[in-house]
């Protein structure tokens, strides 16, 4: 099928996301008209002027090396009978998060030539056809895990769970964004994506324009929470918006917003009680870059990520410590933690998913390296690499990152950061992910 005749088949699909595109537009731009007058001394978007914008380019011998190294991850961890793939090497389970990043690394390799048009469609259908026929939590949305062999609900210990532990709507707007790149850019998959959509209950998660999660408490009831601090939260509301869902107050940046000065840049944060609301407000490198070398960034998403990216530059220059922060998994307990540049009021605060201290395992996130590298390619960005280029197994993929207390290598090995990796390099090439693109 040639390209002319895939954009025919789709016209239908591509005049209705145009539409939303041109609405997500008009959001965007009411939003920052709405932050500049209402906070304009506090938010002031100064920084434009010299945010880095290296143009596309081919890649180099070593990227194209860095790249296929990631993949083999995907080799590895890919499970024949579902199409899923573990989240860490040799782990049978999977979010919906770690689905998604899995999705936009097939479709990275695709474009890098890594892989060719069939195997990227048989892998494609497979894993589409199984999203079409998983169990859903009450029937109504993806349940938090699955395990990978068997495709049916878990709990985060990866037993199975008939009932299922609930459903996170900033997982399933990650899965959204490569549903997105499908319908724009391969019409064969549509039905696929259909399929999976029809079956889901968007309205059970979106209440008032914001994105609500489901979890089962102690008594075995299902309870709503509001999903999603400043940066995850509008990097998951823009997938929304673009399947036409109303999620106008998650796409706000203003409603809690607060700033954090670090090495004298102005950090911002959401001021959301954690111990009110019962969510940590990490701030992280993550959203941030998968808003860049996804979306192409708003341009108040472009200055936040610019403060975020500062921050930790400075911190560098002050300490002397290479800095590129986010969450990751790690290789002993326990397991997981964020690398923050703030959170729970205090800058530079590393702790684990329930707010205990994990310093000790504060981490030189690999892909955080990748992402900033590729969408600044700045002298500090360039140290990051540097620093990261070996920390690869050539026969299982990317380690997570390198301990900053005894700098050795943080030896987890993960869907998510092997696809970030992926994906920055990716937009390397060819620039954001979301949008036309002739294959």
């Amino acid at each position: 099928m040639t390209f002319r005749e895939g954009l025919i088949m789709a016209r239908s699909h591509i005049v209705f996301i145009l539409g939303l595109v041109v609405a997500f537009g008009i959001v965007i731009s009411l939003e920052r008209f709405d932050i500049e007058q209402g906070a304009k001394k506090e938010i002031e978007i100064k920084h434009s002027a010299h945010i880095p914008k290296p143009a596309p380019e081919n890649l180099s011998a070593d990227e194209l090396k860095w790249a296929k190294t990631a993949w083999k991850y995907f080799e590895n961890n890919f499970q024949t009978d579902t199409g899923m793939v573990n989240s860490v090497d040799q782990y049978p389970a999977s979010t919906m998060w770690d689905t998604a990043s899995y999705l936009m690394a097939l479709i990275s390799a695709r474009r890098l030539d890594i892989i060719d048009r069939e195997e990227f469609d048989k892998r494609l259908t497979l894993i589409l056809d199984t999203l079409a026929e998983i169990p859903l939590f009450e029937g109504k949305l993806p349940n938090k895990s699955y395990n990978t062999v068997r495709a049916e609900m878990v709990n985060y210990r990866n037993q199975s769970t008939k009932r299922g532990i609930g459903w996170s709507a900033i997982d399933i707007g990650r899965l959204l964004v490569p549903f997105n790149i499908i319908l724009w850019n391969y019409p064969d998959h549509t039905e696929g994506v259909k399929a999976i959509l029809k079956r889901w209950k968007f309205k059970a998660m979106i209440k008032d324009g914001l994105l609500y999660g489901a979890a089962v408490n102690g008594k075995d009831k299902t309870v709503l929470v509001q999903e999603g601090r400043i940066g995850y939260e509008e990097y998951a509301a823009k997938s929304f918006t673009l399947m036409g869902m109303d999620v106008s107050q998650a796409l706000k940046y203003r409603d809690f917003l607060s700033f954090v000065d670090v090495y004298g840049i102005q950090v911002p944060y959401d001021n959301r009680d954690p111990e009110e609301f019962h969510a940590h407000n990490y701030v992280v490198s993550e959203p941030y870059i998968l808003d860049g070398i996804e979306f192409g960034w708003d341009q108040i998403s472009k200055e936040f990520a610019y403060r975020v990216y500062r921050a930790q530059e400075e911190r560098y220059k002050h300490t002397g410590i290479l800095t590129a922060v986010s969450e990751d998994n790690i290789d002993q307990a326990p397991w997981f933690v964020y690398n923050t540049v703030f959170t729970d009021g205090k800058v530079w605060n590393c702790i684990t998913e329930k707010g205990k201290d994990a310093s000790k395992f504060k981490t030189l996130c690999t892909k955080a390296a990748f992402g900033w590298q590729m969408l600044y390619r700045t002298g500090y960005t360039g140290r990051l690499i540097e620093k990261v280029r070996e920390l690869y197994d050539p026969e299982k993929g990317w380690y997570s990152g390198i301990y900053e207390r005894n700098q050795v290598p943080n030896k987890a090995i993960t869907c998510n950061s092997n696809a970030i990796i992926l994906e920055s390099l990716c937009y390397r090439k060819f620039g954001k992910m979301v949008g036309i693109y002739q294959d």
